[in-house]
């Protein structure tokens, strides 16, 4: 007999937790998701491996050498990580990591309106992919004639984003 439950989805509220990286230096990336991005350090195990959060959660990015102290970046054309995620509560928190990422003078690789969330890319000293982003409300979410969600990929001005963040501000 089938089990009706291994046909239901996932639960509405599961979240991806967190995210652990292989790093090739410790201190390196500490200060790159620390100092650039402005994640806390929570706890570090010496020169082996930190975590970070934000909001005094127990970690949000876990950071270790354990297999990779001085190692090299994957090939692009390799499997893996293509990036995390880092999901800001409002369009406001991300003009102020872009204003960070822009004041410690850190790449952005592109940045783009996916129509249910804008977004900023960049690369962590170890070349893992990161995207900083905010969702619309579900309300303002594009879709087909039929209901289907439509995402897209445009550009995403982000001069208007700070300009719009600085005007709000006022």
């Amino acid at each position: 007999m089938k089990n009706p439950i291994s046909n239901e989805p996932i639960h509405p509220q599961t979240r991806i937790g967190h995210v652990h990286l292989k790093v090739s230096n410790l201190d390196r990336s500490i200060k790159f998701y620390a100092e650039v991005l402005g994640f806390e350090v929570t706890t570090r195990m010496g020169n082996s491996a930190a975590f970070l959060s934000a909001g005094g959660y127990h970690h949000h990015i876990g950071l270790n050498t354990w297999e990779s102290q001085g190692g090299i970046a994957p090939l692009p054309e390799n499997t893996g990580l293509y990036h995390l995620a880092v999901l800001m509560p409002s369009r406001k928190a991300l003009a102020h990591a872009l204003k960070r990422l822009l004041d410690h003078q850190w790449p952005i690789e592109g940045a783009s309106d996916h129509g249910v969330s804008e977004a900023i890319y960049l690369r962590d000293p170890d070349g893992n992919g990161i995207e900083i982003y905010v969702d619309r409300p579900r309300d303002q979410w594009p879709q087909t004639a039929n209901g289907e969600l439509l995402m897209y990929t445009k550009p995403f001005d982000l001069e208007k984003l700070m300009s719009d963040e600085m005007r709000e501000s006022l």
